[in-house]
């Protein structure tokens, strides 16, 4: 039964890409509002991913149960069909056939993002790694896992990018990606209206991440130091505030409303409410406008 503590009680999430960064706040306030939550990614207690960093779906789904929810960890590489669809013959054995909401952030690019040459001076291979970790991943995934969704006639699939504009992202491919992936929760959103599947893109702000934290050499106890560094540090967000964005989104009846749309959190928590994990509710659209726009030109209307 669901209460207005645990509005996703009994609801079911996959969350593809939520051993790290926005994908894990998404995954443990998807728990603390109540839901059952499989996080998924290729770090696990058995083995890192080729990006080598400590975080793993193991300890994602262990801080969504103690959100308050039910995290269960599910090793998948979300490049490979196969490791996909076992995925979802899982999720469906286990919930009776069951998923209500699918995220889609599979990201892992930056170690991929050339941000200093034009295209035709870029490594082509490493370019177009980038498009197939960062988008054919969400489309092998939705490809799998919406045949749930419809069955049901109701659900709500969540592409995580970065920015809601047209405006440039400031290297090629990591443009396109960003851009491709607002695309992607569009053309779902067309096909998925007639079975009341929703589907919506989503942007944070400067986003507070674990490997952002590690590059202004700080924590989150003591996080605003690095705004000696970048004083646009200070106006950024922890991934609790992109998670409780989508909790939001997930529990709103009137979800379809805003289905083809891309969102971002510095919208979403004057409409919903929500705060960042210490009360506050940043906004870097605002921060934008009245700091960088002089300098950088308008941040873009929302597509």
């Amino acid at each position: 039964m669901t209460t207005d503590a645990r509005p996703l009680a009994g609801k079911v999430a996959l969350v593809a890409g939520g051993t790290r960064g926005g994908g894990r706040g998404i995954a443990v306030e998807l728990g603390a509002a109540g839901a059952t939550v499989y996080v998924t990614g290729r770090s696990s207690t058995g083995g890192r991913s080729d990006l080598d960093r400590p975080e793993t779906i193991e300890q994602t789904a262990e801080k969504v149960t103690a959100a308050g929810g039910l995290g269960i960890p599910a090793r998948t590489d979300h490049s490979r069909p196969d490791d996909v669809q076992a995925l979802v013959d899982k999720i469906a054995a286990e919930q009776d056939g069951q998923l209500d909401i699918l995220v889609n952030s599979v990201w892992g690019g930056d170690p991929l993002t050339d941000w200093e040459h034009p295209l035709w001076e870029q490594d082509l291979d490493t370019g177009l790694r980038l498009l197939r970790q960062a988008v054919e991943t969400h489309v092998i995934t939705s490809r799998f896992a919406l045949p749930l969704m419809v069955a049901r006639k109701s659900g709500l699939v969540v592409e995580v990018t970065d920015g809601n504009t047209a405006r440039y992202r400031g290297t090629f491919f990591y443009d396109l990606a960003k851009s491709a992936v607002i695309r992607l929760a569009v053309a779902q959103a067309a096909e998925l209206k007639p079975h009341g599947v929703a589907a919506v893109a989503i942007t944070p702000g400067f986003l507070r991440s674990e490997a952002v934290l590690e590059h202004f050499g700080v924590t989150e106890a003591n996080w605003r130091d690095g705004a000696a560094q970048d004083p646009n540090f200070a106006h950024s967000e922890t991934p609790a505030y992109l998670g409780r964005a989508v909790a939001a989104l997930a529990a709103d009846p009137n979800i379809m409303a805003k289905t083809g749309r891309a969102l971002a959190t510095w919208g979403l928590y004057q409409e919903y409410g929500f705060t960042d994990a210490d009360g506050t509710q940043p906004d870097f659209a605002a921060h934008w406008a009245k700091n960088l726009e002089e300098q950088y030109g308008p941040l873009g209307d929302p597509l």
